[in-house]
């Protein structure tokens, strides 16, 4: 199986990409998407997420690593990785149209004896009775008779470079127990952190999903902790401080709950429980909490500004930071434009400056406009919202007037600077 193995990755994004450079060093690797403008400049040698370095990819593509948006290149490919989003939609409902077509390039050039195996968080039975019909009908191959799956959810950490791909155990499985060996004999040669071979493709599936809304809860829950301290007049980091000296405190922290995983998979795993008759309550409650945090801190600074005397309507107003969490240019559903959106109903100017995010994407899927730079602008109120490592260098009262405001969303900046914090 290792000897023949040449693997393609499908979706070169935060998860795929990082995969398919960790697979080119033990494996002949492609890896394919769709953007050929994503793929040119991967090419190039430069990854614009940040989570492979500009020298590791050069090294790789060196050593025969490819990507391509042509699906002829990955024809001759045995082992097919995928790795798109899966989204909500507006209504929050599962998204799993990149999951279809994901699919549907897949049966155009899967072979029999092949194995495709999906990274994409997704409830229990997407994998199975979703993508894989999808993949029968474009091929005409039949499932475990032609052609066989896996599901080894990806745990990428976006920004983090101590737990990268293959520091982090691995979950994996397969649609027969021999597959599912395959697929953990070939995940165990790159991940040095080892992995884990589930029984069913489900309970992997399953896992993945819990993870994620495990972490969604315990914010939520810390995240109303910050609203009953705050109204008693008590700092809810100095609460979580006193408590986490218990030996099984769980330290989690408030803040705003955003990024492509903890503020998505609780819904697919609602909708699961739902599609089984089951109503769940804890699960959707945490996220009703996490989603209005945008709002409440927003409301948090008018209230602090009308306390000091601050002019609302017309004031000026700073947010520090874009993306949904620091040192990472990813904005996808970040929280903070929750933020940006209850502050426009009240006719503020503002300023969001984030040295890390993209600006035109930030343009083209939030309509908002980014500045890597500060400037010469004094203003009324100050939110730190992300803690990029730039901001927690500067002194942000310096860009502010005399009279003025800073809210410290993520609770890093001295308690004797601020005027309130999560």
């Amino acid at each position: 199986m290792m000897k023949e193995t040449k693997i393609c990755v499908v979706g070169l994004g935060y998860v795929g990409l990082p995969l398919a450079r960790l697979f080119s060093t033990k494996y002949p690797t492609v890896g394919f998407d769709m953007n050929k403008a994503r793929v040119d400049a991967l090419m190039q040698g430069h990854d614009a997420t940040l989570e492979v370095s500009d020298e590791l990819l050069q090294s790789a593509i060196k050593g025969g690593f490819c990507c391509t948006a042509d699906i002829e290149q990955i024809r001759d490919c045995n082992f097919y990785v995928v790795a798109v989003p899966t989204p909500v939609d507006k209504d929050n409902n599962p998204d799993l149209t990149p999951l279809y077509g994901a699919s549907t390039t897949i049966g155009r050039v899967i072979a029999k004896g092949d194995i495709v195996v999906y990274e994409s968080t997704v409830y229990p039975g997407v994998t199975e009775e979703e993508c894989i019909p999808v993949i029968e009908e474009v091929s005409g191959l039949k499932f475990n008779v032609d052609f066989f799956a896996g599901y080894s959810p990806e745990r990428i950490n976006p920004g983090d470079k101590l737990h990268t791909v293959e520091k982090i155990k691995k979950v994996t499985s397969g649609s027969t127990p021999e597959i599912g060996r395959k697929v953990n004999e070939v995940y165990s040669s790159v991940i040095s952190a080892g992995t884990h071979l589930a029984p069913t493709i489900k309970v992997a599936e399953a896992a993945k999903v819990i993870e994620n809304s495990q972490r969604d809860i315990n914010i939520a829950f810390v995240n109303e902790l910050s609203k009953i301290f705050t109204r008693m007049g008590i700092d809810t980091n100095d609460v979580l401080e006193a408590a986490s000296t218990k030996w099984n405190f769980l330290p989690f922290k408030p803040g705003l709950v955003g990024g492509h995983c903890i503020g998505v998979d609780p819904y697919y795993l609602a909708q699961c429980a739902q599609r089984y008759g089951y109503n769940p309550e804890i699960i959707l409650a945490g996220r009703r909490m996490n989603d209005g945090m945008g709002e409440y801190v927003a409301n948090q600074v008018i209230k602090l500004m009308l306390k000091k005397g601050i002019q609302v309507l017309g004031s000026h107003i700073l947010i520090l930071g874009f993306t949904f969490k620091e040192n990472c240019p990813d904005v996808r559903n970040t929280k903070v434009f929750d933020i940006v959106k209850s502050l426009r109903e009240y006719n503020l100017n503002i300023t969001i400056c984030d040295p890390w995010a993209n600006a035109a994407a930030a343009k083209r899927e939030y309509g908002v406009d980014l500045t890597n730079k500060i400037g010469n602008q004094k203003f009324d109120a100050a939110i730190l919202a992300v803690a990029h490592t730039e901001f927690t260098q500067i002194d942000i009262e310096s860009y502010l007037n005399k009279n003025h405001i800073i809210y410290d969303v993520k609770g890093i900046l001295p308690k004797d600077k601020v005027d309130g914090r999560l």
